[in-house]
């Protein structure tokens, strides 16, 4: 296959979402390739500050998807990357509905856009784990040709089947177009910034009662390297991406040195609550799912494809509790906050076995 840059890369690539930090870094690592010519960030919304320097020598360009067509075609591009996903809906930014406008809308005016670029050949698409949904009826262990055994309940996993449905229409229409599909498990590691990190950060940690998944993370350096690899090289097809190995969630709060403060599934939505007012995060369907089954995948494919495995899930989380050793104290208030939620979930088994005898 013929490109503008060097040894088979694209010349012209697009990265969708670089106002944030994903689509920053994976721009930031394209433009330093000699083999690529040029990179084009897009975003309808000004960088954060903080990744101004990183952007140094990518193009940015303030735009939504829907007005995506005429850049395509008039820049010649060879690849599109998107990465512009919203992966728990902010109520400050439109909650649900916005969360699903960006990644479903979006996407589907991406790729109508794609459709469109006679000069297209590569396509790099985010996607995620939480395309297997969670259920008791799960596999130990799923390949990418799992089907879901039932639709997720929570919002991200939802859009991400749309999302693949809509890359497999594309597929369909343009097979001359290189399709990538990524399916991310959970981002962890020094830099990352997450709901999931943010869980863990906590000095006091809600967990499921009775239940200790097991789960496997992703170091966000190798998330990017996977992304590079992807638009450098030639790799159609769907891939897992997850760090080898799995943490139960025990271990992994152990780990992390934190206080765990197990509840019953349905008072979770009331935990969250008080995890909110002590300035601890936000949840959604996606998380608490996660937490009750869990779910671990097998990434043979992308370690043959790719010629690359990374760092175990293990690894990844130990570099993370480095990074945040010591960064946050468990208060006496915190403690007898987290006492006071043991004791009402204890409670709440009690009455729930006596309403079951």
């Amino acid at each position: 296959m013929t490109f503008g840059g060097t040894s088979g890369a694209p010349g012209v690539v697009v990265v969708t979402g670089v106002g944030r930090f994903l689509g920053a870094n994976v721009a930031a690592r394209l433009a330093a390739d000699p083999r690529i010519d040029r990179v084009l960030g897009v975003d309808p919304a000004a960088p954060n500050p903080e990744l101004a320097d990183l952007l140094s020598d990518v193009e940015l360009i303030r735009l939504d998807l829907d007005s995506l067509g005429g850049l395509l075609t008039d820049l010649d591009v060879d690849a599109v990357v998107h990465l512009a996903l919203v992966t728990a809906p902010d109520g400050q930014q439109g909650g649900r509905a916005a969360m699903k406008e960006q990644n479903v809308i979006g996407t589907m005016q991406l790729l109508a856009a794609c459709q469109r670029a006679p000069r297209l050949r590569r396509l790099v698409v985010r996607s995620s784990t939480a395309a297997y949904g969670v259920s008791f009826r799960d596999p130990a262990v799923f390949t990418e040709e799992t089907e879901p055994r039932e639709v997720p309940r929570g919002g991200f996993g939802r859009d991400i089947l749309d999302i693949e449905g809509y890359v497999r229409g594309f597929r369909r229409r343009r097979p001359e177009v290189t399709a990538t599909v990524l399916r991310f498990a959970p981002f962890i590691g020094y830099t990352a910034d997450t709901t999931l990190t943010r869980y863990f950060a906590q000095p006091v940690v809600p967990t499921i009662f009775g239940r200790d998944p097991r789960l496997q993370f992703l170091h966000i350096d190798d998330a990017l390297e996977v992304l590079h690899r992807a638009v450098a090289e030639e790799h159609p097809g769907t891939y897992n991406v997850a760090g080898p190995g799995v943490l139960s969630l025990s271990q992994a709060i152990r780990r992390a040195g934190r206080v765990a403060v197990p509840v019953l599934e349905p008072g979770l939505a009331g935990v969250a609550a008080i995890a909110r007012t002590m300035g601890f995060g936000r949840y959604g369907l996606d998380q608490v799912d996660l937490f009750v089954h869990g779910r671990v995948v097998d990434t043979t494919r992308l370690e043959q494809e790719f010629g690359f495995t990374p760092r175990s899930t293990a690894a990844a989380f130990d570099d993370f509790v480095r990074a945040h050793h010591g960064g946050v104290v468990v208060t006496r208030d915190q403690l007898a906050a987290a006492e006071q939620l043991v004791l009402e979930s204890i409670r709440q088994v009690r009455s729930t076995v006596r309403e079951r005898s």
